[in-house]
């Protein structure tokens, strides 16, 4: 067999290819919040409850779950900034499937609004909140635009300067006071926009998604060793705000250049923690682990590796860590910033 999967971002990873690497499970009992994950059902792939319900009760201890926005089952009709609303009522009806059979369940859930638009903004977010049955936790809106789209599995196309735009702090201003948060997804070299977003919003909880997306392909593979390096100073610099947690995980996402989607086996835990513990104990070191919670971002992520060699991986990263830190990183960061 070649690569298991090709570069489209809503592949959900071919089961016979994932399940060439299984493995016993790295410390069973340890309970899971899994805060960052999406259900899509695009161009004829689902992943659904079902598919979701089996990776989640892969083996791990997955005991709850928070939902991030990817643009699934807006509305089709009405005003464009109310589409999304169809998203998380999509959302509610998923999660009452997946209560029926037993295991994690989706406790919270990350919707999209336009934070720019203010004056509509109290009212989007009363009626996410309504529909969502008490599991709206914050608002992604995302700021990732991709200098070289071409290159790029998932080429974000948000407007340049978005982290500056007026209107646009003015919305993350309103979501700390309604006791939201905000999710944010970019591209490595918008870490530094980001940092001084969130110095410009002290009262509002921003949580970095996938370590700021560390590009690797396309014009970036030839730069990695300068891309980390610069990494690892703009995170350091990063974790000085107090209202930024970061998210661990994403990074197995082609756009982030490790290639193993290509592969003929997908990698073992052992090969997963080789490739990115630099990224996850960098981030500890600066954030905290209070301040850090493990992401599994599947199924997009599942393009390279199984859920259960995932969570192996990232708990192998930290297996020198006390269980108090341990818990924080898998569960209490999580269940404290959304609220679960």
């Amino acid at each position: 067999m070649e690569g298991g999967n090709n570069m489209d971002w809503w592949l959900v990873g071919d089961q016979m290819w994932l399940d060439q690497v299984v493995e016993e499970i790295v410390e069973p009992d340890l309970p899971i919040i899994d805060p960052h994950h999406h259900l899509w059902s695009f161009y004829g792939v689902d992943y659904l409850t079902q598919q979701f319900h089996m990776d989640t009760n892969s083996g791990h201890r997955v005991k709850k779950t928070v939902y991030v926005e990817c643009g699934m089952s807006y509305r089709d009709d009405g005003a464009n900034h109310l589409k999304p609303l169809g998203e998380t009522e999509f959302v509610v009806q998923q999660a009452k499937q997946i209560e029926g059979l037993g295991g994690a369940v989706i406790d919270g859930i990350v919707a999209k609004a336009d934070l720019r638009l203010t004056e509509s903004l109290e009212d989007m977010l009363s009626q996410h909140s309504e529909i969502s049955e008490s599991r709206l936790k914050g608002i992604r809106h995302h700021a990732a635009r991709a200098e070289y789209p071409e290159a790029l599995s998932i080429s974000g196309s948000a407007p340049e300067g978005l982290y500056e735009d007026t209107k646009f702090r003015e919305g993350l201003n309103m979501l700390g006071r309604k006791g939201l948060s905000y999710d944010a997804w970019h591209y490595h070299y918008q870490n530094q926009a980001f940092t001084a977003l969130a110095r410009s919003v002290p009262e509002t909880i921003l949580i970095l998604d996938h370590f700021g997306t560390p590009l690797g392909v396309g014009p970036y593979a030839e730069q990695r060793n300068e891309i980390f390096i610069q990494w690892k100073k703009d995170i350091r610099e990063m974790a000085k705000c107090e209202n930024v947690v970061a998210k661990l995980g994403g990074l197995a996402m082609s756009d982030n250049g490790f290639g193993w989607e290509n592969n003929p086996k997908p990698p073992t835990s052992d090969e997963f923690a080789a490739a990115q513990r630099e990224y996850y104990l960098h981030t500890i070191e600066c954030f905290g682990p209070n301040r850090c919670m493990m992401e599994s971002n599947f199924p997009v992520d599942r393009n390279s590796l199984s859920y259960a060699v995932l969570i192996n991986g990232q708990k192998k990263i930290v297996s020198d860590f006390s269980e108090a830190e341990k818990s924080q990183l898998f569960y209490g960061t999580a269940a404290r910033i959304y609220r679960l």
